[in-house]
C-alpha cells in the first residue's frame, strides 16, 4: 500500500491521517489527581513520542499548563520541540483539538467529557483556541462529538461504533440516520461504516481509532485475538464481519492480548498508532506480541519508519499516542 501521496478532495471533509501535514500538537500530563502515582512515567512516555516524531523531521507543538509542568517537559524534550503554554484539561486533544477540513476551516463539535465522566477546565474550549492560533476558522457545530469517535479514509467513507456515537450520554435525542447525515453535513463524510463495540473497559465508550484504523483508501486495519484469553476477541470478530460485509478490504494485525493492570482489564490496543508525515509511532504495553504488533504495522506503512514506544503509563490514563495528538494537515490550497 503506498501513501503519502498529494490528494485532491472535491468536497469539503477531513484529510486522512496519512496525508501530508504541518505539524502535530501533543498533550503534557500535567494533572496529578487524574494521573495517580503514574504521572512522572506518563510524562516520560508523551516526551518520548514528542522527541521521536519532532527527531523524524516533523514540527511538534507540546501543550503544557504550568510553571511547573513546562519545567518537567523542558528537562524532557529536545529543542526541536516546542512548547506551548496553553490551558487545558487533560491530554487527549485527538477528542478536544481542532478537526480541520480540506476548506481551511476547523470543526469544533460540542465535548461533554466523554459522557460527563471527565469534566476538566479547558477540554471545551482548547480546539477552537489551538485552531484560531493556526489562523483558521472555527465553525461551532450543534451536537457531541470526539475526533476519536471517527476514522476516514479520505474519500469520505468513515469508520464509528455504535457503542459510542448512539450512546444516550453522547446525543440522546439524535437517531442514527440524523447522527449520519450531521456527520455529511460537518465532516463530508458520505458513508458510514459502523462498528458494534469498542475495547472492554475503554473510558470513551468505544472509540474506533482503539479498534480499526484506516491504513489506505477503502483499507482497514483490525487487531486479531491473540490468545485464548484474549478479552476483546469477540469485539474484534464482530467488526471483522462488518467490515467485510462493508466491502472494504480487512488486513488483521496482532491484539496484544490480555492486558491488566490492578486487577482491571485495559484497553491496550496496537490500532492507537500515530501516523505523521515521516513516522508511524505505535503504543506497546511489555506484552510478548509488541514486536510483531509494530512488526505488522510498518508492513502497511513502506514510505515511513514505523517504532514501537513504551505507553503503559499512557494507557493507565486513558488512552495512546493517537489519542493524545492531533495534526494539522497541509491544506490542498498549500500543497
Amino acid at each position: 500500500m503506498t501513501k503519502g501521496l498529494i490528494m485532491v478532495f472535491e468536497h469539503r471533509t477531513m484529510p486522512p491521517e496519512w496525508a501530508p501535514q504541518d505539524w502535530l500538537w501533543i498533550g503534557f500530563p500535567h494533572d496529578v489527581e487524574e494521573w495517580p502515582g503514574i504521572l512522572p512515567r506518563a510524562q516520560d512516555q508523551i516526551a518520548a513520542f514528542a522527541n521521536a516524531v519532532a527527531e523524524s523531521g516533523q514540527e511538534v507543538h507540546l501543550l503544557v499548563r504550568n510553571d511547573a509542568n513546562e519545567a518537567r517537559a523542558r528537562e524532557l524534550v529536545s529543542d526541536r520541540v516546542t512548547l506551548e503554554r496553553r490551558a487545558y484539561g487533560d491530554i487527549w486533544l485527538r477528542d478536544t483539538g481542532p478537526l480541520v477540513r480540506t476548506d481551511g476551516s476547523a470543526l469544533r463539535c460540542q465535548f461533554n467529557g466523554w459522557g460527563e465522566k471527565y469534566l476538566m477546565a479547558g477540554d471545551q474550549t482548547i480546539g477552537a483556541e489551538l485552531a484560531r492560533d493556526a489562523g483558521l476558522p472555527v465553525v461551532e457545530s450543534d451536537w457531541v462529538l470526539e475526533g476519536g469517535a471517527v476514522d476516514t479514509d479520505g474519500t469520505g467513507t468513515a469508520l464509528t461504533t455504535e457503542q459510542c456515537l448512539l450512546n444516550p450520554n453522547r446525543n440522546p435525542d439524535l437517531s442514527k440516520a440524523e447522527i449520519e447525515a450531521r456527520l455529511a453535513r460537518d465532516l463530508g463524510f458520505t458513508r458510514v461504516v459502523w462498528l458494534g463495540d469498542g475495547l472492554i473497559n475503554d473510558h470513551t465508550d468505544g472509540h474506533v481509532d482503539n479498534l480499526a484504523r484506516f491504513v489506505a483508501p477503502g483499507t482497514v486495519a483490525l487487531p486479531r485475538a491473540t490468545g485464548s484469553d484474549d478479552p476483546n476477541a469477540t469485539i474484534y470478530a464482530d467488526a471483522a464481519q462488518r467490515i467485510a460485509e462493508a466491502g472494504l478490504d480487512l488486513v488483521r494485525i496482532p491484539s496484544p492480548g490480555r492486558i491488566v493492570r490492578d486487577g482491571t482489564i485495559e484497553p491496550a490496543s496496537y490500532a492507537n498508532f500515530a501516523i505523521t508525515t515521516h513516522l508511524v509511532v505505535v503504543p506497546t504495553f511489555g506484552s510478548p506480541h509488541d514486536a510483531d504488533g509494530v512488526a505488522a504495522i510498518a508492513a502497511l506503512f513502506p514510505d515511513r519508519t514505523t517504532i514501537g514506544l513504551a505507553a503503559d503509563a499512557v494507557l493507565a490514563g486513558g488512552g495512546g499516542f493517537h489519542c493524545a495528538s492531533q495534526q494539522m494537515p497541509v491544506l490542498p490550497a498549500n500543497l
